[in-house]
C-alpha cells in the first residue's frame, strides 16, 4: 500500500461521519451567535432603560438575555453529544478491524502488534468531542465576528486580522518547538510500558534470578527519559500558552482603546456603545485559535495516534472474503515450501527450502529433527499462520493461508510449543471460548486424561484458570492446551513438541488420544524429539537445515536412518585409525544428527 493511502481506511471511517460533524458544526454557529446577546443587552440597556427608566422593559430584556444564554448551554451540550456519537460511531466501524489488524501484525512480527493501536483508537473516538475540535466548528463564527468589527470600523476589523494572524503565528511556532518532543515522548512511553508488561512476565525469572534491580533500572531510565521530554514540551508549551492568552487579553483592551480613539475622530461607526461592543468581539473572534492553541498537545496526540494506526492499516491489509468451503477432511498437501519468519529483512536466509510432501486424511505423520531445523516454521505454515515465499500447503487442496479462518479454526487443532492459555474458566479454554458444549468438553478433557483432575476441583469445569494459566502447572497447561486442540474432532491437528511437559501418564494419553482420534478420520502432524510418539505414527519426515532429509513410511525411514548412522560410525572408525586424514576433517552428514534425536 503506498504512503499516502495509509491512512485511507481511516479517512473513508470519518468521512461516513460527515452527518455528524455538519449537524454539531450548524449548533455551533447557531450556539456562537448567541455570543452577541450580552452585547446586545448592553446596547439595550444603555439605550433603552437608562433613557427611559423603564424597569419593566430591564426585566424582559433580563429574560430574554437569560433565555439566551439557556438555549446556547442546550445547543452546546447538543453539540457534545453529536460529537460524542461520531466518536462512538467511529469506533463501531474500526474496531473490529484494528483488532484483527493487531493479531495479524503479531503474526507477522510487526512492531504494531501489541495493545497500543487500541489506544490509539480510544484517542481519536475521545478526540472527536475534545476541546479543540469543537473550538475549530466555532471558526465560522469568529468570522462573523470579524465581519462585524469591519462594519463598525475598517480599522478595528484589520486590527482584529493581526491578532487573530499573531494567534495563528503563536500556534505554527507551538506545533514546530513541541509537537516533536510529545511525539518522542508518546514513543518512549510506549517502550517503558511494553518494557514493563514483558518484566511482569517474566516475573519469576526476574525474582528467582535477581534481575530485577537491574530491570528496574532500565525502566526507570526509560521512564526517565519520557518525563524529561515530556517536561521540556510542556516547557515550551506554557510559554505559548501563556503568550497566547496574553495576546487575546491585550487585544481585547487595544481594541477598546482603539475604539475610544476613533470615536474621538468621529471615525467610529454607532455611537460610542460600539466602542464597546468592538472590544467584546475582537476577544471573541480569538477565543477558537487560543482554546486551540492552549489544548494543543491533544492535538499532537491524535495526529500521532492517526499515523500509527495508519501505518497499522497500511501494513495490515483486510483479507478479501473467500467463497465458502465444505468442511475439510484431512488431506494435506506440502508443495516446495520455501518460507522463512514474516517481519525478517528480505536478505534473511530461509528457514524451509523446497519442503513437499502429502499425508492422506486420517494418517500420522511425525515431524523430527534437531533444534533449529525448521520443525516449528513448518508447523505455523500448516495451519495458516504464516505465509510462505513460495510454495503452497493445502488442505482437501485448498490453500490454508488463504482460507478463512473463521471458517477453517473450527476443523483445525493446534498445540503451540509454547502454550499459550486465556484468563476464564477450563471448560471455556477446552472450547476455544466459542458455545461450551459439555459433552465435546468432556470428550476432549478425557481424550488427555485430564477429566479426572478437573472433577476433583470444587468448581469442575467451571474452575478459572487465571491469567495465562496460572494456577495450573506446566504439565495441566499442556494438557488443557491439548484437549483444546484436539476439542469437537478437527479434521487435522498440528502437535509442535506436544508432550515436552508430559510424564509417562500423559505420553500413554497423548497416544491414546492420537489413535482414538485418528480411528474417526483425523489427520495428525507431530513435531517431537521424543520416541514415544513413532509408536502411533505411519509417516515420517526427518528435516535438518530447513530440507527434507528423508520421509516415507515410519518403518522405511528409522531404518534408513539406523543404515546412515552405522556407515557414518564406520567412517569416523577408520578416520581415527588413519591420522593423516585427520587434516582433512571428514565432518558427520545431518541425517544422523537427526536420528540422534530420535533413538531411545
Amino acid at each position: 500500500m503506498k504512503p499516502q493511502e495509509k491512512s485511507g481506511e481511516l479517512r473513508q471511517a470519518v468521512m461516513s461521519l460527515r452527518a455528524c460533524f455538519v449537524r454539531a458544526a450548524w449548533f455551533s454557529v447557531c450556539s456562537g451567535l448567541l455570543l452577541l446577546a450580552p452585547s446586545a443587552y448592553m446596547l439595550e440597556v444603555y439605550g433603552r432603560v437608562v433613557n427611559s427608566r423603564n424597569t419593566f422593559t430591564l426585566a424582559m430584556l433580563t429574560l430574554l438575555v437569560l433565555a439566551a444564554y439557556c438555549l446556547m448551554e442546550v445547543l452546546d451540550w447538543a453539540r457534545t453529544e453529536v460529537m460524542h456519537r461520531a466518536g462512538q460511531q467511529l469506533d463501531l466501524k474500526m474496531r473490529n478491524r484494528v483488532f484483527t489488524a493487531i493479531f495479524e501484525a503479531g503474526l507477522k512480527r510487526l512492531p504494531s502488534g501489541t495493545v497500543q493501536p487500541l489506544n490509539d483508537l480510544r484517542t481519536l473516538r475521545e478526540f472527536m468531542y475534545s476541546p479543540p475540535l469543537l473550538a475549530l466548528m466555532e471558526a465560522p463564527v469568529a468570522l462573523v465576528f470579524l465581519g462585524l468589527m469591519f462594519a463598525i470600523s475598517p480599522v478595528l476589523g484589520w486590527s482584529a486580522v493581526v491578532g487573530s494572524l499573531l494567534q495563528v503565528l503563536v500556534g505554527w511556532i507551538n506545533d514546530r518547538n513541541t509537537r516533536p518532543l510529545l511525539v518522542s515522548a508518546n514513543r518512549c512511553a510506549m517502550e517503558a510500558q511494553q518494557y514493563a508488561d514483558a518484566a511482569s512476565k517474566n516475573s519469576q525469572v526476574v525474582e528467582s534470578m535477581g534481575m530485577l534491580h537491574d530491570v528496574h533500572r532500565r525502566w526507570m531510565e526509560k521512564r526517565r527519559e519520557f518525563l524529561q521530554r515530556e517536561a521540556s514540551a510542556s516547557d515550551r508549551a506554557g510559554v505559548y500558552q501563556a503568550f497566547s492568552k496574553f495576546l487575546q487579553v491585550a487585544t481585547g483592551s487595544l481594541l477598546l482603546g482603539l475604539g475610544a480613539w476613533l470615536l474621538l475622530k468621529n471615525q467610529l461607526n454607532g455611537g460610542a456603545g460600539m466602542m464597546l461592543v468592538g472590544s467584546i468581539l475582537g476577544g471573541r473572534a480569538l477565543v477558537p485559535l487560543v482554546q486551540i492553541v492552549v489544548q494543543w498537545r491533544m492535538v499532537v496526540n491524535a495526529g500521532d495516534a492517526w499515523q500509527r494506526l495508519g501505518s497499522l492499516l497500511g501494513a495490515v491489509a483486510p483479507r478479501p472474503e473467500a467463497m465458502p468451503l465444505p468442511p475439510p477432511k484431512g488431506a494435506l498437501q506440502v508443495e516446495n515450501l520455501v518460507a522463512g519468519a514474516p517481519g525478517a529483512p528480505g536478505s534473511s536466509p530461509a528457514i524451509l527450502k523446497n519442503v513437499a510432501f502429502s499425508l492422506p486424511a486420517g494418517e500420522v505423520l511425525a515431524v523430527v529433527g534437531p533444534s533449529a531445523a525448521g520443525k516449528t516454521t513448518l508447523a505455523r505454515l500448516i495451519v495458516g499462520l504464516w505465509p510462505a515465499s513460495a510454495g503452497k500447503v493445502r488442505l482437501d487442496g485448498a490453500d490454508v493461508f488463504s482460507w478463512d479462518k473463521t471458517e477453517l479454526g473450527p476443523h483445525i487443532g493446534y498445540l503451540p510449543q509454547d502454550v499459550e492459555l486465556l484468563d476464564g474458566t477450563l471448560a471455556e479454554n477446552i472450547a476455544r471460548f466459542g458455545e461450551v458444549r459439555p459433552s465435546a468438553v468432556k470428550a476432549a478433557a478425557l481424550a488427555v486424561d485430564l477429566h479426572g483432575y478437573i472433577t476433583s476441583l470444587p468448581l469442575g469445569y467451571d474452575s478459572p484458570i487465571g491469567p495465562e494459566g496460572t494456577v495450573l502447572s506446566g504439565g495441566q497447561r499442556q494438557r488443557v492446551a491439548l484437549a483444546r486442540a484436539l476439542y469437537g474432532e478437527p479434521a487435522l491437528v498440528v502437535l509442535d513438541e506436544p508432550n515436552s511437559s508430559l510424564d509417562d501418564a500423559g505420553d500413554a494419553a497423548l497416544a491414546a488420544a492420537i489413535l482414538g482420534l485418528k480411528a474417526r478420520g483425523t489427520t495428525f502432524v507431530v513435531m517431537t524429539h521424543r520416541t514415544s510418539v513413532l509408536a502411533v505414527a505411519d509417516k515420517m519426515l526427518v528435516l535438518c537445515d530447513g530440507a527434507v532429509q528423508a520421509f516415507g513410511t515410519r518403518d522405511e525411514v528409522l531404518v534408513a536412518l539406523r543404515q546412515a548412522g552405522e556407515q557414518a560410525a564406520d567412517r569416523m572408525r577408520k578416520a581415527a585409525n588413519q591420522p593423516s586424514s585427520r587434516s582433512r576433517g571428514a565432518a558427520s552428514p545431518a541425517v544422523p544428527t537427526a536420528q540422534a534425536s530420535v533413538q531411545p
